[in-house]
């Protein structure tokens, strides 16, 4: 039987390993304020598939009328640095594809720094409203011996606590420096000037947190500081998952917890693949897309791989690794 404070903390951290906002548009702010054929690898060999050969991240859409395919790709916000890396058949892809969908424009600047306003709680509520003194405090001397000095505390305090406790992320991995699948992603893009795009606003991820009480998501903060431990167990646990590109694995880990959090799945997570699946049916014909999202987005029933395939579409495992 699960003791109550570890059921709660796996509730808590699978709550900040699915909130977007906090690692794709907090960690990029911060950063940026500092053809129809099969793609070809660049020793001429085509991808291939990886059926029968192990798990992969990275999917070949066809199908249903599409003269070129498209590549679909689970990403993980944050990494080891040394571990963020692209795979020479990702590259080639990346280089062929004729645009690349994130699930917001990392390369619209100005439209993340819209954005801010909405990450804000509204009618002016900071952390202080919500927390007795003691837990404020412990918030507070966490996040000012810790957090990035482009974030200062004072900035942090308005923001809906469920996404600055995505910045804690950074700690479990026990790496001197991280980086992001996206930014590397973005980075090759940019090297071959291929168009960016989002399946969705900033502003948009930013507003889903409205839905969920902000005195529930300064808990869970509070729980989240005071569980450090477990939690950079279970975010290493999930790396691994990662790196083994186990997309049954990261299902898994997604779903185990409170019962509770099936109202918080559909918000933050089915029903946005839903609305991805449907939005790709008008944007993938005619072109070659690298769809490029969070890799708990991919697997199960209700995850994007299964949506496109009840949409008519052929999803094919390709090799994503070098070795």
């Amino acid at each position: 039987m699960i003791k109550p404070a570890v059921k709660s903390f796996v509730y808590n951290w699978q709550m900040k390993r699915l909130t977007l906002v906090s690692v794709g548009v907090l960690t990029a702010y911060v950063l940026f304020a500092q053809n129809s054929e099969t793609p070809k690898s660049k020793g001429g060999e085509p991808l291939q598939d990886t059926s029968t050969t192990g798990n992969t991240l990275l999917w070949r859409i066809s199908g249903k009328g599409l003269s070129k395919p498209c590549y679909l790709f689970g990403t993980m916000h944050i990494l080891c640095a040394d571990q963020a890396t692209l795979s020479k058949n990702l590259q080639a892809v990346v280089r062929e594809c004729d645009e690349v969908y994130f699930e917001i424009n990392l390369d619209d600047m100005a439209g993340m720094m819209k954005s801010l306003r909405y990450m804000q709680m509204n009618n002016g509520t900071k952390l202080s409203d919500l927390l007795n003194a003691n837990d404020y405090q412990k918030v507070k001397s966490y996040f000012e011996s810790h957090a990035s000095p482009l974030l200062p505390f004072s900035l942090l305090e308005r923001f809906k606590p469920m996404l600055i406790s995505g910045i804690i992320e950074e700690d479990g991995l026990d790496c001197q420096t991280t980086n992001g699948m996206e930014l590397v992603i973005l980075k090759e893009a940019r090297s071959h000037n291929k168009k960016i795009n989002g399946l969705e606003t900033a502003i948009f991820q930013a507003s889903l947190f409205d839905s969920i009480p902000y005195e529930n998501q300064a808990r869970d903060l509070v729980n989240y500081i005071d569980s450090m431990q477990i939690y950079k167990k279970m975010t290493k646990e999930l790396a691994s998952c990662y790196q083994h590109q186990d997309l049954q694995k990261i299902e898994a880990l997604t779903r185990t917890g409170d019962a509770s959090i099936g109202n918080y799945l559909d918000l933050l997570l089915y029903g946005r693949n839903r609305n991805w699946a449907l939005a790709l049916d008008s944007l993938m014909p005619g072109k070659e897309l690298l769809i490029a999202v969070g890799a708990g987005h991919l697997p199960g029933e209700q995850g994007v791989i299964n949506l496109l395939k009840k949409r008519g579409y052929r999803l094919t495992p390709m090799k994503n690794w070098d070795r």
